[in-house]
């Protein structure tokens, strides 16, 4: 731990995520490999001892790589590690991309989750939402509520800047990385997700990583790609050869259309339309 980044407001929140999780005994963590969840399940590996499990839900939306980095945190630092598939678009609300498919999707993943956790011992399971979560649309909150998932990061009033630099003090590989949401969160509401189409964005979003943006969103808008980066690579994606590479590209893996948003990078952007409505 590198105390030089601890402040004493830090310290305190630390110690009581510790606090929390010890009390409970024993935890299973949803883990995505995110920033979040990779500083949970630390802590509570570190805390727990193997009464942490990690269980990571695979589906269309959750990128190779982000599956392939869970695998290996979870190797390196030798805590125990669930894979299990789950199938959301079977739920016709998920599939038809309603305003609430985020509350479908949690309640399918974490009830995964919790079942998993039984054939385990494991009594509780927790979910990495931080601070920051509550100031956005978030009905997969709900689901977590329902189902009486844990939340130890709020609990402990963490948000998401606090992760960051505690992850880099404890010297974790993720306290820098990009935020990341599943690949349903690309599409406009209520245009029909698809396992085809997820693949498109993956493809898509992938290509862009391999050429140095690693802080992107492909959203999809049927037959058109609107792409955002942060404002300081938008000239850079912008420049003639990458931008007909990127076009290429694009139009190989399926989309008709591809545009580059000036707005830039931004979460939550597919949100918009819904506070419009508002």
């Amino acid at each position: 731990m590198n105390q030089k980044l601890m402040t004493e407001d830090l310290q305190q929140k630390l110690d009581k995520l510790k606090d929390y999780i010890k009390n409970l005994g024993s935890l299973a963590v949803g883990f995505s490999a995110g920033v979040d969840s990779t500083f949970l399940l630390t802590v509570a590996h570190e805390v727990l001892g193997d009464r942490a499990l990690a269980v990571t839900t695979v589906d269309a939306a959750l990128p190779k790589r982000e599956l392939k980095e869970a695998k290996e945190f979870c190797e390196q630092r030798g805590i125990r590690h669930v894979v299990c598939v789950v199938d959301p678009l079977k739920i016709e609300e998920y599939r038809k991309n309603s305003p609430d498919r985020c509350y479908f999707c949690k309640r399918s993943f974490f009830s995964e989750i919790q079942k998993v956790a039984k054939e385990n011992g494991i009594e509780y399971v927790a979910e990495g939402s931080n601070m920051d979560d509550l100031g956005d649309y978030r009905p997969g909150l709900k689901a977590v509520s329902e189902l009486k998932i844990q939340s130890p990061l709020r609990e402990a009033g963490l948000y998401k800047a606090d992760i960051r630099t505690i992850s880099k003090a404890m010297g974790l590989p993720t306290w820098s990385k990009p935020a990341y949401a599943c690949l349903a969160s690309r599409f406009v509401y209520g245009e029909e997700i698809t396992e085809e189409k997820l693949h498109m964005i993956d493809k898509a979003e992938q290509f862009l990583i391999e050429n140095g943006f690693y802080e992107e969103r492909v959203r999809m808008h049927g037959n058109l790609a609107r792409i955002e980066v942060p404002a300081k690579d938008i000239s850079r994606l912008a420049e003639k050869g990458m931008r007909e590479a990127v076009y290429e590209k694009f139009k190989e893996i399926g989309f008709l259309y591809v545009t580059l948003d000036i707005g830039g990078y931004r979460m939550g952007s597919m949100n918009a339309t819904l506070k419009d409505k508002a």
